[in-house]
């Protein structure tokens, strides 16, 4: 089994960067073609991605239904702690599933992946 690393460090909207990192990401765990064990951390302005209640598909949104899709079928979705805190959204609900992360937990899901993509 793969194990693959996306960092995500580009804000929910405004660029597409985020928008194909959740598509590469749904690709890589929807293929037949090995079993692989999917960690998304996202970084920077990207962790507000995490929080719920964002527009719809038909809004011109529809990442929150892509990471709830990623999460059922088993990725893992970190948030950076200092990166939330800094921006005033630890305390608050994130969608079912995505959490906080630290720094050491990145370094240790880096050192153990076998592939690190980066948006």
């Amino acid at each position: 089994m793969q194990q693959v690393l996306i960092i995500v460090h580009a804000p929910a909207y405004g660029s597409e960067r985020m928008l194909s990192a959740l598509r590469l990401a749904t690709a890589i765990l929807c293929q037949e073609i090995e079993t692989v064990s999917l960690h998304i951390f996202m970084m920077s302005d990207a962790v507000t991605v995490g929080l719920p209640n964002q527009p719809d598909a038909v809004a011109g949104g529809g990442l929150q239904q892509m990471i709830e899709g990623l999460l059922e079928h088993g990725a893992q979705i970190r948030l950076c702690r200092t990166c939330a805190v800094a921006r005033g959204l630890a305390d608050l609900a994130f969608i079912r599933g995505v959490s906080i992360g630290t720094l050491a937990e990145l370094a240790e899901l880096t050192l153990s992946a076998d592939k690190v993509i980066t948006f």
